[in-house]
């Protein structure tokens, strides 16, 4: 009988824990963190609502990951109905919502899902450190700072999963950046995604209104189209309908410097049906009750609007549908959702390991993929997580 391989895991995030889990049913697997516990972006990703995955499938799931294709494979392979059935093996019954988001059944909370997830590794024997960080590593050996003293560790095959770089309270502050690029692995700075948009406008014109919900609109940055809802703000705006268009807002950003987005107040109403409304004896003071329009709507088409659009009630309308607001920049990592960059799309097989060290997996957010909150980041990094696991099982 061939004798298991000894495979380092390095990161006690989603990513990590499921190829530890998956890994150590027939391998001596040992996974590093670098705090106190596991999980830790899980858990404060479960305060706002704890979708696991979202419950679409096939090409419309692909769609949500860009660069295009780039999980193709991967998602073929383990999908969000993999993942609901994979969890429900560990004990972890999922439904599906109204907005196709995949929670937890009722009652079930974070720190549930990731006791399961860590009794089940320990259950296979999987060996776990704590207060490890990898500060080096080589083809076959990490350097790990543990309190005040380094040690190496031997690896047969070694999968990274370190995280991005938003919400360092959590331990993922992208300072292994480095670490890579001293190895002449290719990486891109980070920068950040589904995160609100500083729009200078609104922080010197709508202070009265911030914290009020813009409800039942849609956005548009580019090609993309998004329905939902956005909030006013300190800096500008943030919400639903804000997170998924703000990789547009970045692209526009870096090419030009600057950002536009249009904000559609009545979605569900052709232009055509709102001018039918407008009658000659129309004025500015009535197109609150005509247009069924709130005081915050009134103020923000006053804002980025000039005076002379704002009386004439036929422009009044195409600002109604396609409100110009330009975009100064996104809101710092720090406050991000997620994160692009890390290392570089180009530096990995299809496999996600390193060309460099094709025996070195990397797994979930480290590497430069992007995609909307709604479960679809959990999503990538369970299936980056099993990808790699059946490609070394593969091998193995």
């Amino acid at each position: 009988m061939t004798k298991p391989s000894k495979i380092a895991i390095v990161g006690g995030g989603p990513a990590g824990m499921a190829a530890a889990l998956e890994l150590s049913k027939t391998h001596e697997v040992h996974l590093f963190e670098k705090g106190k516990t596991l999980g830790r972006k899980f858990l404060v990703a479960g305060k706002g609502g704890f979708n696991l995955t979202n419950s679409i499938s096939g090409a419309d799931l692909f769609s949500k990951y860009q660069p295009e294709g780039i999980f193709k494979e991967a998602l073929l392979n383990f999908d969000s109905s993999a993942t609901r059935l994979w969890l429900e093996e560990l004990g972890i019954p999922t439904f599906i919502g109204s907005s196709g988001r995949v929670f937890p059944e009722k009652g079930i909370k974070p720190i549930a899902v990731l006791n399961a997830l860590k009794n089940r590794m320990l259950a296979l024997g999987t060996n776990l450190y704590f207060e490890h960080e990898c500060v080096d590593f080589s083809a076959n050996t990490l350097c790990l700072k543990h309190k005040d003293k380094t040690k190496e560790f031997h690896f047969d095959y070694c999968v990274f999963a370190l995280g991005g770089a938003s919400w360092s309270v959590t331990g993922s502050t992208g300072n292994w950046l480095s670490m890579f690029k001293n190895k002449g692995i290719a990486t891109l700075p980070f920068q950040a995604s589904n995160c609100g948009l500083e729009i200078e406008s609104i922080q010197n014109s709508l202070e009265s209104f911030r914290g009020t919900p813009l409800k039942n609109i849609a956005i548009r940055c580019s090609d993309k189209h998004v329905k939902g809802e956005a909030i006013i703000c300190s800096y500008g705006l943030e919400g639903n309908a804000i997170y998924p268009i703000s990789n547009e807002v970045r692209k526009q950003l870096d090419v030009y410097g600057t950002a536009h987005i249009r904000i559609d107040l009545k979605p569900f109403q052709t232009e055509t049906q709102l001018l039918s409304k407008i009658t000659p004896s129309t004025l500015p003071k009535n197109y609150a009750y005509i247009f069924n329009l709130n005081k915050t709507q009134i103020a923000l088409i006053k804002t980025f609007t000039d005076k002379k659009t704002y009386l004439n009630p036929t422009l009044f309308v195409g600002a109604l549908k396609s409100l110009p607001i330009k975009v100064d920049s996104l809101r710092p990592i720090e406050e991000a959702i997620s994160t692009v960059g890390g290392i570089d799309c180009k530096a990995l097989n299809t496999d996600f390991n390193l060309k460099k060290f094709p025996n070195i997996y990397i797994a979930g957010e480290m590497f430069d993929w992007d995609a909307p909150t709604g479960g679809f980041l959990l999503q990538g990094c369970f299936s980056t997580a099993m990808h790699i696991t059946s490609s070394l099982l593969s091998k193995l």
